[in-house]
């Protein structure tokens, strides 16, 4: 792991902006009479840009522009911007050698050109677009047409499906297109759980100059995908919602019969992550109000009929999905349900983490320092927890954990200018808090012999803090923060324009970002504080956003890091004096995540950590690899230090309890009861004996796993006539005692695997060696005592464990867990670890220092 000191960690915030110019030479020679220069500059000065320029020969000139070229939007303009809204108004650009910045012209009529710019006039043309595809693109687009073409050449009707792991800054529409382009794709469907993201799916299809000649429809954008010539490539992009919500008898909506008609070549679908669908996504909007919320997600009244068609059915498409393809693709910046379900195995994914880009952009600029790097406008992140001090903990723990519980402390009442916080006074302390002003709190930190970086206090973070979006828990807390902020004895806050990103009157979607981009203009000269309980936590782009306050509960790492991955937008001025490709002026090179529960922030890294790399031998060694990367400080009430992957896990574990322990392994992730799996389990003579080796199965009655398989193919028979007609009252009765048997079945089958698994850790704490993974116990364990103790051959187990009956992902994290646990119990008894424990980043160091 690099270590980084504080100062590093806190690295100042380069100032920069564009601005445009033009200077005439005071003696011009013949070839210069009646011309200016027209150029650009990130210098502060322009001056010293035209005289470099100039290099050797300089010259007496007169500056007659200078300009910030930017739009009143917060876009900027650049100076072949200003020439070329000069050449359409009738003004000859005149070449000389090597220049090509000299206009025939005035000086009033380029300031009239910027004037046009800056009222919003873009002139793009419809395709401008030349970039290739960086290393990691190019990549994903052949693994995957690869795998397609492999299993095509093993059965030629097979429909292959594969996952893009993939964060935000990837470039999936425009990589997803390159795939179907290589594909020789003419009809793609692209289908999102988050329609705000169309505007990112048209443009990448109508600027770039590869998708020459494509063709884009959308119910927005108009047109019909039948009325397309057969030759010419289709991309048609629409809502799950719209397109595919269903009854549960499996009729479509009336309006989308022609998606039938069509053999698509390829279907994407955007933001696949169907777990954190309902969990996540519902977490991240249950502080609006309902209505809003319900809009938000867009739910059908369809969508939780088919997400437990989803759950029960994702190994096959075809149940649910009324449409044909030739192959699928899935993207997701977080599938970690999809990954620790094993729902596609390693061959079918290729991942691209935060890790991963940020590896990237630091091995990019070793080897290739003289070229741009592709990476370097791509923030690293950095994560700072604070204690709070004990008289707000006392206002506001509870909860399994004990921890600071954010949703209390920031829980709020009222409407509008009415509302107010529950806990108006301690909120009104933690304000003073942040800006380093609470008179306790500077009494120990005098104390402790230095002040520790608060966001709104420490001038290093200050700057990052000219734009930050505060993530609160409801509508109320949002508009009683803002009356908070705008009280008389807040005059720090008045600095700051304070908007409101929650409730009905944000509007719905992305109509609550143009007050936020209006707001910050370019961000150079205003200071902004976005305030919102789910609103712009997906699927936006605000460059000027520079941190994050988490100020709610988040149960997942999916909704943190989606939330969170909003500060990382880079904001930067490509080829800033125009001649210069390669120089890239970055003006967020960090960006911040600020967290005032600092348990719980941790347990979301150590998560996040392990979910982005779930085959990783050693959980603690993929933490390790994350926070390299994504450093951690923590202030303890007293001391601001630096956390390495050994602490952060010992912190983020240190609520654990038996009964905790005991809960993951009575999980039903920790198994696979999928038609998929079972079959698997039913076609292996071995396995079906292994199965009927476990506790209780005999009671389940003979044949149970063909039953469930039977059922399952009756359900999808009866589901498939309902498609071509009205069932029924008969049929519909018979359809749901089918189900309601299927599902106890299942359920049945699910929990006997489930009281298998709960014997591991008793066997686990009977054994000598420190488990870290699955692999372990079923590699370095006594057989004999395995058998004694949960019933089953190693053998066995390794069978079941082979044939994905229990989920390895799940397993290791509970047996990681444990021993972690089981460790801290030893320590705690004088007892050393013992032998085969492995460590990474200082975790010895946190246990010495922790003695």
């Amino acid at each position: 792991m690099i270590k980084l000191t504080i100062d590093e960690i806190l690295l100042p915030k380069p100032d920069g902006r564009l601005r445009i110019y033009a200077w005439t030479p005071n003696d011009p020679p013949p070839a210069y009479t009646a011309l200016i220069k027209v150029g650009q500059t990130t210098q502060a000065d322009v001056n010293d840009r035209i005289r470099q320029s100039q290099g050797q020969m300089q010259q007496a000139y007169t500056l007659h522009v200078d300009e910030v070229a930017e739009r009143d939007d917060g876009s900027i303009f650049r100076d072949n911007d200003v020439r070329r809204r000069l050449i359409e108004k009738g003004f000859e650009k005149v070449v000389i050698g090597a220049s090509r910045e000299w206009m025939r012209c005035s000086p009033a009529d380029v300031k009239s050109a910027i004037t046009e710019l800056r009222k919003g006039l873009r002139f793009e043309s419809a395709r401008h677009e030349t970039f290739p595809m960086r290393r990691e693109q190019a990549e994903a687009v052949k693994v995957t047409h690869d795998y397609f073409q492999s299993r095509w050449a093993e059965d030629p009707k097979a429909v292959p499906r594969f996952l893009w792991n993939a964060k935000m800054r990837f470039g999936k529409t425009f990589t997803g297109y390159q795939l179907a382009k290589k594909l020789k794709a003419k009809r793609v469907l692209v289908v999102t759980f988050k329609p705000a993201v169309e505007d990112a799916w048209e443009a990448d299809l109508k600027n770039h100059v590869d998708f020459d000649g494509w063709q884009y429809i959308s119910r927005n954008a108009g047109g019909s995908p039948l009325d397309v010539p057969k030759d010419t490539p289709l991309v048609y992009f629409g809502s799950f919602q719209d397109l595919l919500g269903t009854d549960r008898y499996g009729n479509i909506k009336a309006r989308n019969e022609w998606i039938h008609a069509i053999n698509w070549d390829l279907v994407i679908f955007d933001e696949y992550h169907f777990g954190a669908w309902r969990d996540a996504a519902k977490e991240l909007f249950e502080g609006e109000d309902a209505e809003v919320a319900k809009k938000e997600l867009a739910y059908a009244s369809s969508l939780e009929t088919v997400n437990e068609d989803l759950e029960d059915l994702s190994e096959d498409e075809a149940e649910f999905l009324p449409i044909t393809t030739k192959a699928y693709l899935y993207l997701s910046g977080t599938p970690f349900k999809a990954l620790a379900t094993g729902e596609f195995i390693e061959e079918q994914i290729f991942n691209w983490t935060y890790t991963d880009e940020q590896r990237a952009k630091a091995e990019f600029a070793v080897a290739q320092p003289e070229e741009r790097n592709p990476y370097a406008a791509l923030p690293q992140m950095r994560l700072l927890t604070y204690q709070m001090p004990d008289e707000l903990l006392a206002i506001a723990s509870g909860g399994e954990f004990d921890e600071f519980d954010l949703g209390e402390f920031f829980s709020a009442s009222g409407k509008d200018v009415l509302a107010t916080f529950k806990h108006k006074n301690e909120v009104q302390k933690w304000l003073d808090i942040i800006r380093g002003s609470f008179a306790p709190q500077t009494l120990d930190a005098l104390k402790a012999g230095g002040k520790p970086p608060f966001p709104y206090s420490d001038v290093r973070l200050l700057p990052y803090l000219n734009h930050a979006f505060w993530f609160l828990p409801s509508v109320a807390a949002c508009e009683a923060m803002k009356n908070i902020l705008e009280e008389p004895q807040n005059v720090f806050w008045k600095a700051y324009d304070v908007i409101v990103a929650a409730g009905p009157r944000a509007g719905i979607g992305l109509n609550a970002l143009p007050p936020v981009r209006d707001a910050i203009g370019s961000g150079h000269d205003t200071q902004t504080i976005t305030l919102s309980c789910g609103k712009l936590t997906t699927g936006v782009t605000v460059p000027q956003w520079s941190s994050i306050l988490m100020l709610r509960n988040l149960k997942s790492p999916e909704t943190y890091f989606q939330a969170a991955f909003r500060v990382q937008s880079p904001w930067s001025i490509k080829n800033p004096d125009g001649d210069g490709p390669n120089r890239e002026d970055v003006l967020k090179p960090v960006c911040f995540v600020f967290d005032f529960a600092p348990t719980r922030a941790l347990r979301q890294i150590s998560e996040y950590g392990i979910g982005l790399s779930p085959n990783e031998g050693n959980p603690e060694k993929a933490v390790a690899d994350l926070v390299s990367f994504l450093p951690v400080l923590a202030y303890d009430g007293a001391n601001m230090m630096q956390i390495d992957a050994g602490g952060i896990l010992d912190i983020a574990m240190a609520g654990t309890s038996a009964t905790l322990l005991a809960r993951k392994w009575e999980s039903a992730m920790l198994v696979n009861v999928d038609n998929d799996t079972l079959r698997r389990v039913l076609a292996d003579e071995e396995a079906m004996a292994a199965v009927e080796r476990i506790e209780g199965w005999r009671a389940l009655g003979d044949n149970v796993i063909e039953t469930i398989i039977n059922k399952a193919e009756k359900i999808k028979d009866i589901k498939k006539k309902a498609k071509d007609k009205d069932l029924a009252s008969k049929e519909k009765k018979e359809l749901t005692d089918e189900e309601r048997e299927y599902k106890s079945l299942r359920k049945k089958v699910q929990e006997k695997l489930i009281k298998f698994a709960t014997r591991i850790p008793a066997f686990m704490y009977l054994t000598d060696f420190r488990e870290n993974t699955l692999v372990d116990v079923i590699t370095k364990i006594e057989p004999d005592l395995f058998r004694t103790v949960t019933g089953l051959t190693v053998a066995d187990f390794n069978l079941l464990v082979d044939l994905k009956v229990f989920n390895t992902e799940r397993m290791n994290a509970a047996v990681f867990a444990f021993r972690r646990y089981e460790d801290a119990s030893l320590r705690y008894t004088g007892i050393d670890s013992h032998e085969g424990l492995s460590t990474v980043g200082g975790y010895d160091t946190v246990i010495a220092r922790e003695a």
